[in-house]
């Protein structure tokens, strides 16, 4: 088990932080989603293409790799479809497609992916899909498809026909999400769905991107600490608030390595994947939203301003606590998993 980062997984963390500070910096991302620099983080960096295998032209990484960068896409809340489509990605390494691996490795494709079984007569689909992440921003959908055959993953064009996408109000302004109604939209089967897998290793990768929104909560609380003065005081200097921040920097301290441990376990045990990740959104889920509270809470009353930083990283854990299930469900499989 490997709970401390390599050298290669630092540089590539040092990569990806250094072009984030300047290419999408905070103040940023409440512009939404720039194709420009989403163009950029996959030509420089290559980041879409992380653990599409080589000879679909990706690098081949790990799930420990990916979580390495989307713990920095979380602390800088990049806006758009990076994160969907590191879901797709995901996925379609269970169920390998080169069309379509080929396309998010090179950057051309921009992909989302949804949970929701819909009929499949051959050759089309129909449903509606609520809540599709990124839906207004990808160019794909995959989902798991039932014909006569069984289920499949099918891809649908979202620019095709049969396809209506609204946009929706959501609490997380960085980010967005659609209702897709397809009807009779023409779908391209890539294989047979993985019985088991996908659900696992999207609870993975959404848990990496929360303790990078914790840190920099954190880090951000700490700093202001260091300089606000009331009462003729640093408030870092006060028992409360210095208090509040170890609970905090305790709550990180046990993110990471739970964390660390459900990415090595994807990649090299997977038989203690579904406990681990079930463990990663039951566990980091509810302690990213929380640090996010209490970050903004210590701010005081600049923290409630819309000017303010803090209400985006409040609303992106809230957001990403709910994503893939509430706390709550996780524990449950938890338990049973556990057979508790």
């Amino acid at each position: 088990m490997k709970l401390v980062l390599s050298q290669e997984q630092q540089e590539l963390r040092e990569a990806v932080r250094a072009f984030l500070s300047s290419a999408s910096p905070l103040p940023k991302a409440r512009q939404g989603y720039d194709r420009q620099v989403y163009a950029r983080l996959n030509g420089e960096l290559g980041l879409s293409g992380l653990v599409v295998p080589e000879e679909y032209g990706g690098a081949g990484a790990g799930l420990s790799e990916l979580a390495v960068a989307l713990e920095e896409t979380g602390a800088a809340l990049l806006p758009g479809p990076f994160l969907s489509t590191a879901f797709t990605a995901l996925a379609l390494t269970l169920a390998p497609d080169k069309e379509l691996l080929s396309g998010i490795a090179e950057g051309r494709v921009t992909a989302t992916i949804d949970g929701t079984e819909l009929p499949f007569d051959g050759t089309t689909v129909s449903g509606t899909l609520a809540r599709v992440l990124s839906g207004m921003d990808a160019d794909v959908l995959v989902v798991p498809a039932r014909g006569a055959g069984g289920v499949s993953m099918a891809a649908v064009d979202l620019a095709g026909p049969g396809v209506t996408r609204t946009e929706l109000e959501t609490l997380d302004l960085t980010r967005g999400q659609a209702q897709v109604v397809l009807d009779g939209a023409p779908a391209r089967v890539l294989g047979p769905a993985p019985e088991t897998g996908i659900f696992d290793r999207l609870c993975v990768a959404l848990a990496a991107e929360q303790l990078g929104v914790m840190r920099a909560a954190l880090d951000s609380i700490v700093a202001y600490a260091k300089i606000r003065v009331a009462f003729g005081r640093y408030i870092g200097s006060y028992q409360g608030v210095k208090h509040k921040l170890a609970d905090m920097h305790g709550k990180l301290e046990q993110a990471e390595s739970i964390v660390r441990y459900a990415a090595w376990a994807a990649d090299e045990s997977p038989g203690e994947l579904p406990e681990a990740a079930a463990l990663a959104q039951a566990y980091v889920g509810r302690a990213c939203f929380e640090v996010a509270r209490d970050h903004l809470l210590l701010h005081g009353g600049i923290g409630y301003t819309w000017e303010h930083d803090a209400h985006l990283f409040y609303k992106r854990a809230k957001a990403d606590e709910v994503l893939l299930g509430p706390p709550r469900v996780h524990r449950v499989r938890l338990a049973q998993l556990l057979e508790l």
